[in-house]
């Protein structure tokens, strides 16, 4: 059974960084594409980043040059490195796959920026 495990979200300053982290379980992790979402309150659930097994990245516009991703085909990992961050960046990140044609979710990690 495919299970993602996200961490690392918590209070940041505006200008400030964070590094979320997911870990993933249950399948052949290299071989697939990795997924950031957030969702704000009352909002959609947006993407952020996606990364393929090979590193290949793509970058919703209102977080490029802010927001990195990254991945470790070792341990499983995937990573979302956040820079600058904002206020309106406040949400709970979720990191996601799709496997076999079914969309797997982590219980997702709550970042709050705010001074």
């Amino acid at each position: 059974q495919v299970r993602l495990a996200e961490s690392g979200g918590g209070l940041a300053q505006p200008g400030g960084s964070l590094r979320l982290s997911c870990v993933a379980s249950g399948l052949n992790f290299k071989l697939h594409t990795m997924n950031w979402y957030r969702q704000a309150p009352g909002k959609e659930r947006e993407l952020n980043a996606s990364i393929t097994g090979d590193g290949a990245t793509n970058y919703a516009a209102s977080m490029k040059g802010r927001f990195t991703i990254s991945r470790d085909n070792i341990w499983n990992r995937v990573y979302l490195k956040m820079d600058s961050l904002k206020p309106e960046d406040t949400a709970v990140y979720f990191c996601s796959v799709n496997y076999r044609g079914n969309v797997y979710w982590g219980k997702g990690t709550q970042v709050t920026v705010s001074s």
